[in-house]
Parts: C-alpha cells; structure tokens; sequence
C-alpha cells in the first residue's frame, strides 16, 4: 500500500461498498488501501478482487495510510461504527440514510467537530444526469414559472428482502430511495417549504413502507410530487415538470424525453373533439403550430468527483459538497413523512 495517495479503506464489502471499491479503483487521486466486512466470505471475494482485506476494523482504523473510511453497511450500525472511526481520527463518508433520526446525526456531526475530522454523506444521486438535467431546465427558467415538479422511481420487485425489509435496521423505501429523490428535490428547489403531505404503502410489507407518496408544498404556489413504488408494472415517468410556457418530461434513467413549448399564445382556440362519450373543447389538443418540441439538454457528470472534492476538503482545499445542514434538513423532511403519514395530516413545522 503507498503512502503516496490518499488513502481509502471501505468498512463493508456487500453491494455498495463493492461499488465504492471499484469507482477508486479507476481513481489516480486516491489509493485503495483495502476493505473490511464482518463476514469472511466478503472478505474473501475482496481478496480474489485483488483488494486487501484487513483482518478486522481495529487493523483498518489503525493503518496509517488511512486518511478516509466509507461506511458502507445496514442503515441502524452507521452511527456506531461512523463514530468510532471519527474517534481514531479518520475522516468519515456514510452511506445514505446517514442514521434513522437527527439526534442521531447531530451525534455525528458532533462528533466530527470534537475529532476535527470531515464527516459527510454519500448522496451520489446528485451526479445523476436526469436530475441535472431537470435542475438545468429549472435553473435557466427554460418553462417560466414553475409550478408542479414530478420526481418518481418505480419498480415492480416489491421490497428487496434483505435488511432492507426490517424496520430495526433502517428499511423501508422512504429511507432508501426518499433520501435521494428528496435530497435532489431540496438541491433544485431553493425556496422555503411550507409544507408536506404523505402516504405509505404496505403492498408486499407489512413491517416497513414498500413506497411512498409525498406532496411538497413550497412558496410561490411551487407543488412537487416525490414518489417511490415497488409494485408498479408500468412505470410512470421519472421526472415531470410543468411551466407557465411549456412542459418537460424524461422517462427513465436513459434521459430520454422531450421539451414542449408554446409558441403562439394569441392562438388559443381550439375546435371540439370526441373523447369517449361526449364533446370537449377544453381538453382538445394544441394546433403544431401554437406549439415547439425541443430536445432535452445534455448535461455529464463524473460521480467521481464527490471523492476528487473530498479529497481537497480533507487537505482544507475546498469545502465538502454534501453539507452538515443539507443532511440535516433532509433527515427531519423525512422525519415529517413519517409524521404526516401516520397523522393523515400535512405537517408544516418540518424544520
């Protein structure tokens, strides 16, 4: 193992500390300096992985070349196991949810204050290029006034039956995937909330929630739907947004989609069409030629570059991209999902 890089070991080798493992595989910034997992069998695929496996966290924590550990493991041990790294001095990335409730992530936070190390959460969906794409739509003002944002991943394997399906250790697919989907919605949208409404679904479990449905209510009439579904064998689109001057809609993970604009607001009228059993004018479809089609912009991203800036933050180069208060603020939205689901109410008091 060289001194010479920056150090990373990964505390958990299953499926996502397995990715973390290969994406600073492909990193000159950095050196994987090796894994540990609780079970041997891990350990052992690490090893024909041709990555070190240490014998214990004691050895991890103890290694020198160690400036950085991802906590890679069940949602309920992150707090634990992230602190007593930030007590032998490591700087510390968590997986998401960071823990199950803000006291325990201010214990956390707390801890990498005491320490003086950088503590910070691994929400990579903010490199998804769906997401970057409707932020650019958004930031540039492409469709006017935005007034109703769609953000939804489905799937139709129900609840994955890991740790992921018991509550005692952080499942549920608000903590899975809301994090993400909630996480992008607050990065996008930058105006205060007001409120949220929610509603879980227990289609293939009872325990945990196996989806979800929450409307966010922000200033200046901004409505935004947040939606997880597991048993859903035609998908909804994965983002869709509306404006005062068109609309936007991508797909599925591929980015593909479309833009549609007005271009003539002076030709309004509409002739009556057949729908069903009766006529309508109302919803009788725009002429070509009062409309526009565009394509979506590219937009690229490297998901590398949350390691590239923390590697830079842990040296006092540049502040770490996922924040503290970021973090925060989407614990206690979710916290209010809880809360709001299981009142039946809105709930306006989230932060």
């Amino acid at each position: 193992m060289s001194n010479e890089k920056f150090g990373v070991a990964i505390i958990g080798y299953g499926g996502m500390g397995s990715w973390h493992a290969k994406q600073l595989k492909t990193m000159e910034e950095l050196t994987l300096c090796g894994v540990y997992d609780i079970l041997p069998e891990r350990n052992q695929a690490a090893e024909r992985a041709g990555i070190h496996a240490y014998a214990s966290r004691e050895e991890l924590l103890s290694d020198p070349a160690v400036r950085l550990v991802t906590v890679a493991i069940p949602n309920d041990l992150h707090h634990d196991v992230c602190i007593d790294c930030m007590k032998h001095g490591k700087n510390v990335i968590s997986e998401k949810p960071v823990c199950l409730n803000h006291e325990e992530l201010q214990d956390m936070i707390d801890a990498s204050k005491e320490y003086g190390v950088i503590f910070t959460v691994h929400q990579n969906r903010r490199w998804d290029e769906d997401f970057l794409t409707m932020k650019k739509l958004y930031d540039e003002g492409t469709l006017g006034r935005v007034f109703n944002i769609e953000s939804r991943v489905h799937g139709s394997r129900g609840i994955p039956g890991d740790w992921r399906n018991q509550k005692e250790h952080g499942g549920g697919m608000v903590l899975d995937w809301g994090v993400h989907l909630l996480d992008q919605i607050m990065m996008m949208v930058k105006k205060p909330l007001l409120s949220v409404y929610a509603q879980l679904s227990n289609v293939t479990n009872e325990e945990v929630d196996d989806g979800f449905k929450a409307i966010l209510t922000f200033e200046d009439d901004l409505s935004v739907q947040v939606e997880v579904g597991t048993s859903n064998f035609i998908n909804l689109p994965r983002w869709y947004m509306q404006g005062e001057n068109g609309t936007a809609v991508i797909y599925d993970w591929d980015c593909s989609g479309k833009i549609v604009m007005v271009s003539d607001w002076e030709n309004r009228d509409a002739v009556p069409v057949v729908t069903a059993a009766g006529l309508t004018k109302t919803m009788a479809p725009r002429t070509d030629e009062t409309i526009d089609t565009f394509p979506l912009p590219e937009v690229h991203s490297d998901v590398r570059d949350f390691y590239r800036n923390l590697v830079k933050a842990c040296d006092g180069k540049e502040e770490q991209l996922v924040r503290h208060d970021e973090v925060m603020r989407v614990m206690k939205l979710m916290e209010a999902i809880f809360r709001s689901a299981q009142s039946g109410q809105a709930v306006k008091d989230i932060f």
